[in-house]
């Protein structure tokens, strides 16, 4: 046979998670037609000798549902052996929107997300393409990507598309719960993967106002997921919070039959709370043993946060910050000079049980201009030289650069034996890089070269087989992808050829390649030698080899989790 692509003297590892194989890989039309034998000339040979083939990897937990309609390559994600992602999770994206809604869904993306309003504006322009949520879809196949797209319908976009600006107020009317539970299953037919929601108090949207989803009563919640049930179709994403928590897990559950995976089960008390992680697994345990299909996520990743006090994400869902959340910027400086506002942010921090009052002394100063020797220096060391505060030396050194100081602040994922014992849980999900999220404060995109080459390669602690299955098999099937995730004859081609020795992804980097020039955190991969998507080479040796302009770009859209047969 004559192949398109044939991958040799490779170690292939397919999956499920069983010991890799010494052979070769044959790629024509899109798909794997050889597999360990491949007997035959390739238009192109990759020499994959010493190196591992594996499926192409699948990121369930992104937020490229704007970054989207300008960057078709899904950047930085195929860079790190990314060839599927999820869009939509925690209930966020953007549509269905009306147009007189346009900007209120920017300005909760940029509050809860971290996205920049001005680069959303530059990105989708002042006519967007689509409104209603099957439009979205068909605009994300007509324009294409470099990469395969499952997308879950968000809750809070819905609610807004039928409430208006009254969807962070109050409780939704029963006819208006009818209209919402008729588009989610709209949405099915158009070929969503499921429905996304959050409770979390941590989602504070635009105007300090909670997002629409956290105003949902259980009925709501029940109507929307039944509307899952109804078709059976679909799963759910959660974030978890009060009103939705494991209580409406079984519930939800139980009366759908359809899959919850929530997020986030991570360590550290500042995010799981009361009993701290091992509480949470025990609940998810519990439930699970009783037989409702709930998944939680877990990162590999340290969960770091890079902020300031012009959009202080972290802190915006205590109480002491509400008057902060609905002042403009020239507000929030005068409230940050208040003494009164001070004394209760350090009362805030020095409550006991407090998760921000433990990581905030262990914030470092990342970037400020006006000072450089405080950089990459502990805010507590800073407070204990000055004689000051915490809270001062950061409010204080901010208000002198116009609140543009940075601060990398841990928030949970810090201690290494506790996320060992969430990775190697059999009931839990790799998940949470966020990707296109909190593009200036944080970068997780790159989970998948870190599990690779920190916990297989360099902690050894992660088989590389079992570590292959949570980046591919794992997450298709927790997310209902069925023609993603394994290397079998038949399949498309998403491919990845992997450098062990050197895999790895770099420390961050600030860039300004986001519209409108605002900026963002990256970080560079090493040791994935190829990128295969559909049968088509994406990148090789860190290298696009497609032009978004110029070329047919190989991404297929997850219909219902699988790309539909082209013409």
């Amino acid at each position: 046979m004559q192949y398109d692509i044939k991958i040799t003297g490779g170690t292939i590892l397919d999956g499920s998670g069983e010991a890799g194989y010494a052979g070769d890989v044959g790629i024509k039309d899109g798909k794997v037609v050889a597999l360990g034998s491949a007997p035959g000339d390739a238009t192109k040979t990759i020499d994959a000798t010493g190196k591992l083939v594996t499926p192409g990897f699948v990121d369930i937990h992104t937020h490229y549902d704007a970054q989207i309609m300008w960057d078709k390559m899904l950047t930085i994600s195929p860079w790190h052996g990314v060839t599927t992602v999820v869009m939509g999770n925690c209930g966020f994206g953007i549509a269905p929107t009306r147009p007189e809604h346009r900007l209120l869904i920017a300005e909760t993306l940029e509050n809860v997300e971290g996205m920049s309003v001005a680069a959303l504006k530059a990105g989708l322009g002042e006519e967007w393409s689509f409104e209603t949520f099957p439009e979205y879809m068909d605009a994300i196949e007509a324009s294409g990507t470099a990469i395969n797209v499952g997308v879950l319908l968000g809750h809070t976009p819905l609610r807004m598309y039928v409430m208006g600006e009254d969807a962070t107020e109050r409780e939704a009317t029963t006819e208006e719960i009818a209209e919402m539970k008729s588009i989610v299953a709209e949405g099915l037919e158009a070929g969503a993967i499921g429905f996304a929601t959050s409770k979390a108090r941590t989602h504070v949207g635009y105007r300090g106002k909670p997002v629409p989803s956290r105003l949902a009563c259980p009925e709501e919640l029940k109507q929307l997921t039944g509307a899952l049930g109804d078709a059976q179709k679909g799963m759910i994403q959660a974030t978890i919070g009060e009103g939705m928590s494991y209580d409406q897990f079984a519930e939800i559950t139980k009366d759908t039959g359809r899959r919850i995976s929530w997020t986030a089960l991570l360590s550290g008390v500042a995010i799981a709370g009361p009993g701290g992680y091992q509480a949470q697994l025990r609940k998810s345990e519990e439930l699970i043993a009783a037989g409702h299909d709930v998944v939680p996520q877990v990162t590999c990743r340290p969960l770091n946060f890079e902020f300031n006090f012009k959009a202080p994400f972290l802190f915006e869902s205590s109480k002491v910050f509400k008057p902060v959340s609905q002042s403009d910027f020239e507000g929030r400086k005068k409230i940050y000079a208040d003494p009164d506002f001070r004394e209760r942010f350090k009362q805030m921090l020095a409550k006991p049980g407090n998760g921000l009052g433990a990581g905030f002394p262990k914030s470092i100063v990342s970037n400020c201009s006006s000072d450089e020797s405080v950089n990459e220096r502990l805010l507590s060391e800073l407070a204990e030289e000055r004689g000051q505060h915490i809270v001062d030396v950061a409010l204080d050194i901010s208000l002198a650069n116009e609140l543009e100081v940075r601060f990398r602040m841990p928030v949970a994922n810090d201690n290494e034996d506790e996320v060992q014992e969430l990775l190697d849980h059999p009931e839990t999900v790799l998940g949470l890089s966020d990707a296109g999220a909190h593009a200036s404060q944080l970068c997780d995109a790159c989970f998948s070269t870190h599990l690779l080459g920190h916990w297989v390669r360099d902690k050894g602690t992660i088989p590389i087989e079992r570590a292959i299955r949570m980046l591919t098999s794992r997450p298709a099937e927790v997310f209902g992808i069925t023609d993603r995730g394994t290397l079998a004859e038949g399949k498309p081609a998403d491919v990845v050829v992997i450098d062990l020795e050197n895999v790895g992804a770099s420390n961050l980097e600030r860039v300004y390649d986001l519209p409108a020039d605002q900026d963002r955190l990256i970080s560079e991969a090493a040791g994935i030698d190829a990128v295969i998507v559909n049968g088509v080479m994406l990148r090789e040796n860190n290298v696009d080899q497609v032009d978004p302009n110029k070329d047919s770009l190989p991404g297929r859209l997850l219909r219902n989790g699988a790309a539909q047969a082209q013409a």
